[in-house]
C-alpha cells in the first residue's frame, strides 16, 4: 500500500494535519518507516514539516534547546553539548545517528529510547503544539499523544555531574540491555547532593530510579556509599524480555552496570 506524503511550512500545520486518520508523524523514519515496512496497515499518511525551528540548537546562560529534528549525529558533534555527545553515540550506528531525531527518541520503545533515558535524569522539559510538560509526565501519556514535540529545554549539567552507560551485547551498535544516565551533585564534603537516575530497558519506557536516588542522599561516591543505593535500585522496576535479554538477566545486572556508572 502506497503512503501518502504531506510536508507542511510550520508545525502548527503538520499538527493540523496529523488529527486525520491513519497518519504519523516523519521525522527521521527509523520507527515510522520500518513500522510501514512491515506491514503496519494502521499508518495510511505521513506528515512532515520544514519549519527551521525544528533543526535549530540553541545554547545560552547554561541552557540548551534542541529542536525536535536535530538528529543524534548533530548533538554528538555539537561543541556545546559535549556531555550528551557519549549518549548520542549510543544511538545506532552512523547511519541511524544521521537520521534519528532527537523527538523520535521520546517515542522509541524500550530497548530503544536511550538518549531520551538521558533526557529524563537531565529532568527536560518537553515543548509540544500543546504546550510544555516535564519529560516524565510526557513519558508516562506518549502513547496517547498526537500533538508535535517541536523542542526539548534542559539545564547544561555541571562538569562531571553527567554520567550515562549504555551496556549491549554487540559492540558498538547493539541494542540495549539496559541503559543507565545520572545527574549528580556533591557538597563540599564529597557526599551526594542530589541525584536523578534514570534507567532504559527497565520499563517499555524510560523509568526513574527514585529509590536509589534516594538512597544516595547524604552519602559519598564510594562502595560502602552506593550500597543502599545499588540495594534499592530494582525497587519498582518490570525490565522487558526481549531476543538481547530477559527480565531476569536485566533486573540482576542492573545493580552490577549502576554501581560501576557511580564508582566511575
Amino acid at each position: 500500500m502506497a503512503l501518502a506524503l504531506q510536508t507542511f511550512p510550520t508545525v502548527k500545520d503538520a499538527n493540523a494535519a496529523l488529527k486525520a486518520a491513519g497518519t504519523r508523524y516523519l521525522g527521521g523514519g527509523t520507527l515510522v518507516v520500518r513500522a510501514a515496512n512491515e506491514g503496519d496497515v494502521s499508518v495510511s499518511g505521513l506528515i512532515r514539516s520544514t519549519d527551521p525551528a525544528l533543526s535549530a540548537i540553541a545554547v545560552a546562560g547554561g541552557k540548551a534547546r534542541i529542536g525536535a529534528s536535530v538528529t543524534m549525529a548533530a548533538i554528538a558533534r555539537h561543541p556545546d553539548l559535549g556531555a550528551l555527545a557519549k549518549a548520542a553515540r549510543a544511538v545506532g550506528g552512523p547511519a541511524i545517528r544521521n537520521m534519528a531525531t532527537i523527538g523520535g527518541n521520546l517515542f522509541a520503545p524500550a530497548p530503544y529510547g536511550d538518549f531520551a533515558v538521558a533526557l529524563l535524569a537531565l529532568d527536560a522539559t518537553v515543548d509540544t503544539e500543546d504546550g510544555e510538560l516535564p519529560i516524565e509526565a510526557f513519558l508516562a501519556k506518549r502513547d496517547d499523544s498526537r500533538a508535535i514535540v517541536s523542542s526539548v529545554r534542559f539545564t547544561l549539567p555541571k562538569a562531571d555531574g553527567f554520567r550515562f552507560l549504555k551496556v549491549s551485547r554487540v559492540k558498538p551498535k547493539g541494542v540495549s540491555v539496559l541503559s543507565i544516565a545520572a545527574v549528580l551533585e556533591q557538597a563540599a564534603d564529597g557526599t551526594v547532593s542530589s541525584a536523578r537516575i534514570a534507567l532504559g530497558c527497565m520499563a517499555d519506557r524510560p523509568m526513574r530510579a527514585k529509590a536509589a536516588e534516594k538512597e544516595l542522599e547524604g552519602k559519598k561516591l564510594d562502595q560502602n556509599g552506593i550500597a543502599a543505593a545499588l540495594a534499592a535500585a530494582t525497587e519498582g522496576i518490570a525490565p522487558i524480555t526481549d531476543p538481547i535479554a530477559s527480565a531476569w538477566y536485566r533486573a540482576e545486572v542492573l545493580p552490577v552496570h549502576l554501581g560501576r556508572l557511580l564508582l566511575a
